[in-house]
């Protein structure tokens, strides 16, 4: 069978969406039935299938979603009702619209080292280990670092079992 002509094509457009808090490794399939349980609850059957939602890549803390020319708005509004994945918490933040994937993945490779992670010590807190498998010593407990960019620094504590996960400002870092 050959591929239909550009004229009988279906008008595609991409979203570049950011996965908050960043390091969240997130199923592509999962946050599909995120996303469709969201634009249908939020617009309807009709509507969603009207939109043709699909997950199409999730790659470095990026996904690019799918749906028809002239609905991009419809989108953007039920990802940002989007609030969890399976039982893990997150937000989904549009960032770029584009027409190509490949438009979308150059602005994912642009945006790279400005949101890369970098660690600096901090007064009250015990650093050790390059900026991947950094480790901090906050209020008795030991936490790695996954991300610390700006006045944020998201934590996980240490361990297997019972694990919790902290939002910290660099503020909450020097009281302790």
């Amino acid at each position: 069978m050959s591929p239909r002509p550009p004229t009988l094509r279906e008008n595609r457009r991409y979203l570049l969406v950011r996965i908050e808090p960043a390091g969240m490794v997130i199923d592509q399939k999962e946050l599909y039935y995120a996303v469709s349980d969201a634009v249908t609850s939020l617009w309807g059957d009709v509507t969603a299938g009207a939109i043709t939602q699909a997950v199409v890549a999730a790659e470095s803390g990026y996904v690019i979603v799918r749906c028809l020319r002239g609905t991009e708005k419809e989108l953007a509004v039920a990802l940002s009702t989007v609030t969890a994945c399976r039982d893990v918490r997150l937000t989904l933040r549009i960032v770029a619209a584009s027409g190509t994937i490949e438009g979308l993945r150059k602005r994912i490779r642009a945006l790279k080292p400005a949101t890369e992670p970098f660690l600096e010590p901090v007064a009250g807190s015990v650093v050790t280990g390059g900026a991947e498998t950094s480790e901090l010593v906050f209020a008795g407990k030991i936490y790695l670092v996954l991300c610390c960019n700006g006045q944020k620094v998201d934590v996980i504590e240490k361990g297997f079992k019972n694990t919790h996960r902290l939002f910290l400002t660099r503020c909450d870092m020097e009281k302790s």
